[in-house]
């Protein structure tokens, strides 16, 4: 028998604690065989704090944790029974069923996107009310026209002696409304 990867539910804001558990758990009860890697599926993200651009994780499945383990009676035994865990997900509450290898892939490369890449930790759409907090345009209010992620660039329309100018701005230069 392989190991699969299976989604775990845990209590939303104990998934670290959930995850070094089961880990403590697997070396102690010598389940390394059974049980391979216990993964909070996380991206970067970057913020503004205090004029400085800070990096964050931040979970994309809050609550959810993924297992890869074989699934038999002591390692189901063992993660079911861990605190603050409240069960798998899918398949029936004997007999969790695995989740697809192409869904792990998804779930992978979205990880690894978002180490490569940080995205915003606040996200724009054109249309949107913003002011302006840094540079040139300090304290000015305006009108998102479009958003470039990949360059975390916004072009902004700002009313200047009486008449609407386009602007770039970095997201860092700007909060919302």
């Amino acid at each position: 028998m392989s190991k699969r990867w299976y989604v775990l539910h845990a209590r939303s804001g104990y998934e670290a604690k959930v995850k070094t558990a089961i880990e403590d758990a697997v070396v102690r009860d010598g389940l390394e065989d059974l049980i391979a890697e216990v993964m909070v599926p996380t991206e970067q993200v970057v913020e503004l704090k205090d004029g400085q651009k800070k990096t964050a994780e931040r979970k994309f499945f809050p609550g959810y944790m993924l297992v890869k383990m074989e699934l038999t009676e002591p390692s189901w035994l063992l993660v079911k029974n861990t605190n603050n865990v409240i069960g798998f997900i899918g398949g029936s509450s004997g007999k969790p069923s695995p989740i697809t290898q192409r869904e792990v892939d998804k779930i992978m490369a979205r990880v690894q996107e978002g180490a490569d890449k940080p995205k915003p930790k606040v996200a724009y759409q054109p249309g949107e009310e913003i002011l302006v907090i840094d540079g040139p345009f300090n304290e000015f209010n305006g009108t998102i026209e479009a958003v470039d992620y990949d360059k975390s660039i916004l072009k902004i329309e700002v009313l200047i002696f009486g008449r609407t100018t386009t602007v770039e701005l970095e997201f860092s230069q700007v909060e919302k409304t």
